[in-house]
């Protein structure tokens, strides 16, 4: 095959586009010398793509009925069987709509991906599917995964399965739903701002955003390189470590894996959290939304923690505070650099690339008018920091992304966990359809004050159920030193294991009454 030379006269429209001025004959020597570099492209395009093999036969799968949706959280029903024994043998998993499954359509909760079908698994599909697990079909997430509600997905709002009517939490809005209703019993989320996390306490499960690389990223659409997390979300601890043991590891294809640092995750569940230092960060209960109910079972959960045996110490670090604005300039322009002008892939980076996708992705430039609210004020922002500051911000940030990094990483040398409220809030009411563009964007990115810092500095954090707020789900988020998900999962086990948390919590009678300050 050969590809489309371009004419002098897009040669003349590219340079005036790039700010050089060039004479029609200053072109026409330009595109005779230019032809030879081609030739090239041509070798390449004459090339079959280079992609890993499908292992496992499927279908296309189909759009599943209002009876088989009652949440709105299925965006494509399917099963693909895997091996016949493995770690996940007998395990039903839901993935979420932004990983690759060859030869089943993936939306990414956008009507501007609409047709879209991947050609190869992401790793996490081969690894969990090699390992026996079901997959039974793709989760709603919200637009190009631009939302910690979960009404911002096309072609429907995510209802919480704790409440119909209410936020089942995002971006990861329908694989929280499915597990939390019993549809599954593990799901992959995706999280850059908090959106394994934030949907996790929504509906009461639990989700692990793990160390930032640990998991492969490979066949999963990005948004931003630096802080692309993908990770499983489940209704009990063990599963959750089960889950992670299987997706673990280097892959040889993600340019975001440094030499992950792998472990026997559910060898942790018995440990216990005995002689473990865990540090109540202060700053993690001062957002302006903190509800009172939220922030008092938080602080009962740490005191329960305190009955088990670990030291229980309120710390400071105020840094927290600043991570979350470094997260702002990283996300925005990172994204509107990366996942919509670099049409999804970006480039400068070694690994597998979907191809298809970049091809496809690339249309939503004629479709700009569809894309969500929330995804529109990100590109808008994002769009004049780049044109504007020529992405100095965005820069800065990375760079001051290693200063808070460094501050956690302090605490981390004395304490094991850091605990916190994951979200300020329970899940809050659906906007009504046609609601203006400010309620649409206020329920996308109200609840994410404790989450989106430990995307920037790559930390495992990890929500899990702690209590009730009328009725409604309480998150409760332990993070740790780079690698330290099982410190997490022993911890989390551990309380899981003391606490009914849609009841009464089980205070062991050595409890204290309050938290002791750190000296």
């Amino acid at each position: 095959m050969t590809i489309k030379r371009p004419t002098v006269e897009k040669l003349l429209e590219i340079a005036d586009g790039l700010g050089m001025t060039l004479t029609r004959a200053e072109a026409e020597e330009y595109h005779t010398l230019m032809q030879p570099n081609f030739d090239a492209y041509d070798v390449v395009d004459a090339e079959p793509d280079f992609t890993p093999p499908v292992k496992y036969p499927r279908t296309s799968g189909y759009a599943p009925t209002a009876a088989e949706n009652p949440y709105g959280a299925w965006a494509r029903k399917v099963e693909v069987k895997g091996a016949a024994d493995g770690k996940l043998k007998g395990k039903t998993v839901a993935l979420k709509d932004n990983v690759a499954l060859a030869g089943v359509p993936m939306t990414n909760g956008a009507s501007t991906l609409e047709g879209f079908v991947p050609v190869a698994d992401a790793t996490i599909v081969t690894r969990m599917l090699d390992e026996g697990a079901t997959i039974e079909g793709k989760a709603v997430c919200e637009y190009f995964c631009l939302s910690g509600g979960s009404h911002t997905s096309k072609p429907s709002m995510v209802h919480n399965p704790r409440r119909i009517g209410y936020s089942a939490g995002g971006s990861s809005s329908g694989s929280a739903a499915l597990v939390a209703a019993g549809d599954v019993d593990m799901a992959i989320g995706g999280d850059q701002g908090g959106s394994i996390r934030m949907p996790a306490s929504y509906c009461g499960i639990a989700g692990m955003k793990p160390t930032h690389g640990l998991v492969p990223y490979t066949g999963v659409m990005p948004i931003e390189s630096t802080i692309d997390h993908t990770g499983p979300m489940t209704m009990s601890v063990a599963d959750n470590a089960l889950m992670l043991e299987v997706l673990a590891g280097a892959d040889g294809l993600d340019p975001r894996q440094y030499s992950p640092k792998v472990d026997s995750y559910t060898d942790a569940l018995d440990r216990g959290v005995s002689g473990m230092k865990i540090g109540v960060l202060k700053e993690g209960f001062v957002a302006a939304n903190m509800m009172p109910g939220v922030a008092d079972s938080v602080k009962e959960a740490a005191e329960t923690f305190r009955g088990l045996g670990a030291t229980v110490e309120e710390i400071s670090i105020p840094e927290h505070l600043l991570a979350a604005a470094v997260w702002g300039p990283i996300a925005i322009e990172g994204l509107q650099w990366q996942m919509m002008q670099g049409n999804g892939m970006g480039m400068n980076w070694k690994g597998a690339y979907d191809v298809g996708l970049m091809d496809y992705h690339a249309g939503w430039r004629g479709k700009a008018d569809d894309l969500s609210e929330s995804l529109k004020i990100c590109m808008l922002i994002g769009q004049y920091g780049i044109d504007h500051y020529n992405g100095r911000y965005y820069a800065k940030a990375q760079n001051l992304s290693r200063k808070v990094k460094a501050a956690y990483d302090a605490v981390f040398a004395d304490y094991d966990l850091l605990l916190m409220p994951t979200l300020p809030i329970t899940a809050s009411k659906l906007p009504e359809p046609g609601a203006p563009i400010s309620e649409v964007i206020a329920r996308a990115f109200e609840m994410i004050a404790n989450t989106s810092q430990f995307d920037v500095t790559g930390h495992p954090s990890m929500s899990i159920p702690c209590g009730e707020v009328d009725g409604l789900p309480v998150g409760l988020m332990l993070t740790g030193a780079d690698y330290a998900e099982s410190t997490i999962y022993a911890a989390a086990a551990a309380f899981e294991a003391t606490v009914d948390w849609t009841g009464t919590v089980a205070k062991p009678a050595a409890a204290e009454p309050e938290l002791t300050p750190a000296q």
